[in-house]
């Protein structure tokens, strides 16, 4: 939103220069890796070992959670020196002051922040499609061993196998919410991953016309990825099915009655 005004304080303000730039990047890195423990989590759950299930826990998701938050508060933490307002012949006012300074930030951003954790969503996201493969197979496997006992069934069965179904239909869901992010998220993200990686290879004396064009790809890949921040709510309720949609209007409604409406 600040980007947007016509004269943007951040830009000629150190000290909001620096708070802002150490803000905007360690908080999209703790969204990247949290959405990359979200990951993780899914693939343990969806695991046939049941050592590793038993690791999905809330205590694990908030020990890594606050490991996360740690390490990308300390990552970041240079801007608090690096960046500066009020910069010349740099895509934007406030931006680093140095070259070691950008080198480092530009490096941070394509690899810790955005390469390493799309890699690690693919990764575990293919290991969470084997593994719901694999105890497909294994439920067809037990249903068809068990196909002779069908009259001798008791009642209570048919409640269980609801139960089953839905919890298989709930799991579906939260894997196509999870696939749909990761591949959004890839795509949105991409475009600002290399042009990082081009401003640290790029040399630094360029023409007028070149560090005009520079800006504005770089206005452009910001913009695409504040995309990749906003449209987690969308893939939720249009991927989630009844799941994330139902939990929505409970929330609604709670709040609702909270507010006595």
């Amino acid at each position: 939103m600040i980007g947007g005004w016509v004269t943007n304080p951040t830009d000629y303000i150190g000290v909001l220069c620096k708070i802002r730039a150490f803000s905007v990047f360690s908080t999209r890195t703790i969204a990247m890796w949290l959405t990359v423990l979200a990951t993780t989590d899914r693939w343990l759950l969806s695991n046939m070992n049941a050592h590793r299930r038993q690791q999905s826990s809330l205590k694990n998701a908030q020990f890594w959670t606050v490991i996360i938050v740690i390490l990308s508060v300390a990552l970041y933490a240079q801007q608090l020196y690096c960046y500066e307002a009020n910069m010349m012949d740099t895509p934007l006012k406030c931006y680093g002051k140095t070259v070691a300074c950008r080198y480092l930030t530009d490096i941070s951003i394509s690899l810790v922040t955005v390469s390493i954790p799309i890699f690690l969503m693919i990764l575990f996201g293919s290991l969470i499609i084997s593994n719901v493969r694999q105890s497909q197979r294994r439920i067809q496997t037990l249903q068809l061993g068990s196909t002779g006992a069908t009259k001798t069934r008791p009642l209570g069965s048919n409640s269980e196998n609801a139960v089953g179904k839905f919890r298989q239909k709930t799991d579906r869901s939260l894997l196509l919410m999870l696939f749909f992010q990761v591949i959004l998220i890839g795509i949105l993200t991409l475009p600002l991953c290399l042009d990082k990686l081009y401003s640290s290879f790029s040399p630094d004396h360029r023409s007028p016309l070149l560090l005009a064009t520079d800006a504005f790809v770089y206005d452009l890949a910001v913009l695409i990825y504040d995309i990749s921040n906003g449209i987690t709510f969308y893939v939720y309720t249009l991927c989630g099915g009844t799941v994330f949609r139902k939990a929505l209007y409970d929330f609604i409604m709670s709040m609702k009655l909270k507010m006595g409406c």
